[in-house]
């Protein structure tokens, strides 16, 4: 026992103490000096702001500044954009990302997508109105003929061709209804020649 305690008080084993203590920093802050280096620690980029810019604008903005992209989606067409250029992009503009991240993109697409006319035939211009909204189209003109069904339809124009249900056309296009007038036709029929083009 009592040599153990003249041990523990000896010069070799205080020695030892001080070795293993600066062996033990000196590995903590190699190590941290290493982590930062490895994960490149407090170097950021700042995102910058893609909006409105094309394609091309955009490989060589990141390009410059050690980024990637990615088109994750052509969102829906919105008219208060130019064509094809970036609406949305994540991380947002202002954020501080490492080098060689990914940005990922929504650009817009060339125009509005196609969408099929629905049955609107028999159905009242009310009626009517309400389903073409519902798509994304709208009533851009409404021509009555000679016929008892009141406001009923029983036609549709789109560039002054008939149309019938299914019939592909962009969003947000205008239509023609043709609708009844109320009145009784010459030969109890509606006269379709009204339907066509002048």
């Amino acid at each position: 026992m009592k040599n153990s305690i003249l041990f523990l008080k000896s010069r070799f084993f205080l020695k030892q103490i001080l070795v293993a203590l600066l062996a033990l920093f000196l590995i903590v802050v190699i190590s941290m000096q290493m982590l930062a280096w490895t994960t490149e620690h407090g170097n950021y980029i700042v995102v910058p702001d893609l909006s409105k810019k094309d394609l091309n604008e955009v490989a060589n903005i990141l390009a410059a500044q050690s980024l990637r992209f990615q088109v994750i989606d052509s969102a829906n067409f919105r008219s208060d954009f130019p064509k094809k250029v970036v609406i949305s992009q994540k991380p947002l503009a202002g954020s501080e990302v490492k080098a060689n991240k990914k940005i990922y993109l929504q650009v817009n697409p060339s125009g509005y997508a196609n969408i099929s006319l629905p049955e609107l035939v028999q159905v009242t211009q009310r009626n009517a109105t309400s389903k073409l909204q519902a798509v994304g189209l709208k009533v851009e003109k409404v021509t009555y003929i000679d016929a008892l069904g009141k406001n009923m339809v029983y036609g549709v124009k789109y560039h002054n061709k008939l149309i019938k249900p299914g019939f592909k056309l962009p969003k947000m296009s205008g239509i023609e209804l043709i609708c009844g007038n109320g009145n009784r036709p010459y030969n109890d029929a509606p006269n379709l020649n009204q339907l066509l083009p002048d």
